[in-house]
Order: structure tokens, then C-alpha cells, then sequence
């Protein structure tokens, strides 16, 4: 079995994000999700023609290229090199950087714009990566970004982690980090934007979704194309996959009919503020 707590949550994230089979079946699939919550992010920051802006988290580089398409000039930041071969192929027109959400080493006041696309979850310190938004940002700057609802809302993430706790190996845990929707919670997040010195937060809903025919794509998606979701089943005895797959599957045919087309939720908030 293994057991991930013996790392630290930062060499999890790092090690399964470098992984070019886990970044490429974010980018295929997974993200078929997230490319709906792009239009909010690129909103949120206030991204126009001429403006500097930085994709944080960049990821394969979907919202940097929405980014560009407003004519704004982006830089793209990620920690994953595989993350960014994808983003220079998918958006090429931006500038990349591999580095720190939490210490970028940019200079300070330099964008007009910071945007985090899914990234809050997979830095170690969340506020530290918000006070590093907010150094960077010019005075009037906005900061705009993206984490998946959790808990108390009908979401293919609720189904799959729920699974996973009544079917899995309870020997194949996670280190200590973040919780993955913490920064969707407007009681954790306002504050921590406001204490490194955004005015009064905005938060949107996003009802983003996978629209499939497989009833089981919730839990092939978090199992190839995820960090935390893949550390956990990727490891999981035989018996206990089956277990885990099936009720995810029993879970989107209970709540989402006999198909032969599901479309199953799995919404997002994205959070925006703006720089004193």
C-alpha cells in the first residue's frame, strides 16, 4: 500500500503534477470542466487589450489563452514542467515561467490583472499565495480565482470522494495540506483577502459540468487526471477500485438518470477582488 502522508503535501503536489500522463489527462478530460469556469476568470481580473497580466497556476494554459484573446500580454507561472510544455503548445503567444504561486520572484506592482485557475488547492500555504497575488498587483489591480464547490452541493467531486471514503483502503492517505475546497468558503477566503489588502471580495458560482456517456467518467477523470483524487485510487487493491468505481457510478445514476447521456456537476466558485 502506500502511504503519501510520509511526504509533505508540497512533494505530492509537485511530484503528481510533473507526472505527464497525470497533466495530460487533466488537460483531456478533466478540464472539460474547468474550461467552463474560464470566461469568470478572465472577467473577474479585468483583463483588456494592452494590460499586463499573470495566469498563476497556469496549468496547460487554458485560461492564458483566453487571457490573450482579450489582447491583454500574459505571463504564464507553473510549477509543473509538464504542465508547461502543454501551455507553450496551447497558447503560445504568452511568456512562461517556472516558479512559486507563494514566491514568484516577479517584481512588485507590475500586473494590471493576477488570475489562479484551480490553483489555490495545490499551493501549501493558500494565503501566502494571496499576499503574493497582491504584491504583484498594481494599486486597482484585480485578483480572480477558481476552486471547486465542495461539500453540501451535488458535484462529481462529492461523489468521488465519498466513494473513496466508504470503499477505500483506509492504509492510502494524503499528507497533511489545505483542504481542497477551503477557498470556495467566503468565511476562509474574505478574510484572507482582506488581510493581504483586497476590498470587499466578489464570489460567482459557476454550474461547470462533464457531459459523457460513461457513467463511471467521474471517477476514470479524478483517477488519471488529478493530484489528491489520483494519489488516493491509483494505489487501491484491485477490490477496493471496483468498490469505489461502482458506487460512483451508482451515485450519478441516482442522482442523474439511465442516461445514455449523463451530465454530471461539478460547479465551481470563482472569487475576485480588487487591490487597494
Amino acid at each position: 500500500m502506500t502511504d503519501h502522508s510520509k511526504d509533505s503535501f508540497a512533494e505530492l503536489e509537485r511530484r503528481e503534477w510533473a507526472t505527464p500522463e497525470v497533466a495530460a489527462g487533466y488537460a483531456r478530460d478533466f478540464a472539460r470542466a474547468a474550461d467552463m469556469v474560464v470566461p469568470a476568470l478572465v472577467d473577474g481580473c479585468g483583463a483588456a487589450p494592452g494590460q499586463e497580466i499573470l495566469d498563476l497556476c497556469c496549468g496547460h494554459g487554458n485560461v492564458t489563452r483566453a487571457l490573450l484573446a482579450t489582447g491583454a500580454k500574459v505571463t504564464g507561472l507553473d510549477f509543473s514542467p509538464a504542465m508547461l510544455e502543454m501551455a507553450r503548445r496551447n497558447a503560445p503567444g504568452a511568456t512562461y515561467v517556472q516558479g512559486d504561486a507563494m514566491a514568484t520572484g516577479l517584481p512588485s506592482g507590475r500586473f494590471h490583472g493576477v488570475t489562479m485557475g484551480f490553483g489555490m488547492p495545490h499551493v501549501p500555504d493558500p494565503p501566502k499565495a494571496i499576499a503574493e497575488a497582491a504584491r504583484l498587483l498594481r494599486p486597482g489591480g484585480r485578483f480572480a480565482y477558481s476552486v471547486w464547490c465542495g461539500p453540501g452541493v451535488e458535484s462529481a467531486l462529492v461523489y468521488v470522494f465519498q466513494a473513496i471514503a466508504d470503499h477505500g483502503d483506509p492504509s492510502i492517505t494524503l499528507p497533511p495540506g489545505p483542504g481542497a475546497n477551503d477557498y470556495a468558503d467566503p468565511a476562509i477566503a474574505f478574510p484572507a483577502l482582506t488581510a493581504a489588502g483586497f476590498q470587499p471580495p466578489r464570489r460567482e458560482i459557476v454550474h461547470s459540468h462533464w457531459q459523457t456517456g460513461d457513467p463511471a467518467a467521474p471517477y476514470d477523470f479524478f483517477l488519471n487526471g488529478t493530484a489528491r483524487g489520483g494519489a488516493l485510487l491509483r494505489p487501491q487493491p484491485p477490490e477496493c477500485a471496483r468498490a469505489i468505481r461502482q458506487a460512483v457510478v451508482d451515485q450519478v445514476l441516482e442522482h442523474h438518470g439511465s442516461g445514455p447521456v449523463w451530465t454530471i456537476p461539478i460547479p465551481a466558485v470563482v472569487i475576485s477582488a480588487r487591490q487597494s
